[in-house]
């Protein structure tokens, strides 16, 4: 289990648009394709900053808006980030590369050794695409009747185990699987439907209070105005 954020600051490089060249591949170097703007991708990067892979993986950020055509030419058919160039090969989708970089490079372990917590740890792995489609999809109805039970299900996940603030008591993958979402949707919903998603919630209250202390999130979150205009504009078409 983790036990401590080994995440440091580092300057971080422009997003590549349509007229950048493509960084080398399969080199010998690892690679992690992200965008500054994506959740999926955030989950990889809160993963390598705490594990403190910040020489080991080398960030490539994309302009989604204009992304370069060699994207997907050469390096991941889908298109989507994350995707991470190590070993000689590609491997994408977000649950996964958290994973493989927690099991495949050194730092501290982000899942735990009691079988028990792996075992929900899995749950909550297999619940974050509902969590997702729920709050979502809650935007064109009543945003907090529907949206609650998904906001339900952390706050009652939080009350599972008392050595600790997190899902699994101490922080795991588990975490990170989650708050680059409840970060958009906590700013979000409070600004274009004033839901506090944490009133009555005092578990994912302190959840998202101890999140914001760890360096290897913080580093990763997105400016909430940037947020809210994103959101207004693809959720909302404002």
């Amino acid at each position: 289990m983790a036990a401590l954020d080994k995440s440091v600051e580092e300057k971080l490089p422009p997003s590549l648009d349509a007229a950048a060249e493509q960084p080398p591949l399969f080199d010998g170097a690892a690679r992690l394709y992200t965008a500054y703007i994506c959740p999926f991708a955030q989950r990889v990067w809160i993963t390598r900053n705490y594990k403190g892979l910040q020489d080991k993986i080398e960030l490539v950020p994309l302009d989604l808006g204009d992304r370069p055509t060699w994207y997907p030419e050469k390096v991941y058919p889908t298109n989507k980030v994350p995707a991470l160039d190590h070993n000689q090969k590609i491997i994408g989708e977000s649950l996964d590369l958290m994973k493989y970089v927690d099991a495949n490079f050194e730092g501290p372990s982000l899942l735990p050794d009691d079988p028990t917590k792996k075992e929900f740890a899995e749950e909550l792995f297999s619940y974050s695409d509902t969590f997702n489609k729920i709050t979502f999809s809650s935007f064109k109805g009543d945003v907090e009747k529907e949206s609650g039970p998904a906001f339900d299900y952390l706050e009652n996940a939080l009350q599972k185990y008392d050595d600790g603030p997190f899902l699994l008591g101490q922080f795991s993958l588990a975490d990170i699987v989650y708050i680059p979402f409840v970060e958009r949707l906590q700013i979000f919903l409070s600004e274009a439907f004033k839901l506090d998603i944490t009133a009555g919630r005092p578990k994912l209250a302190s959840w998202i209070e101890e999140m914001n202390k760890i360096g290897a999130y913080k580093q990763t979150r997105t400016d909430p105005k940037e947020i809210v205009v994103t959101f207004n504009k693809r959720y909302l078409g404002r």
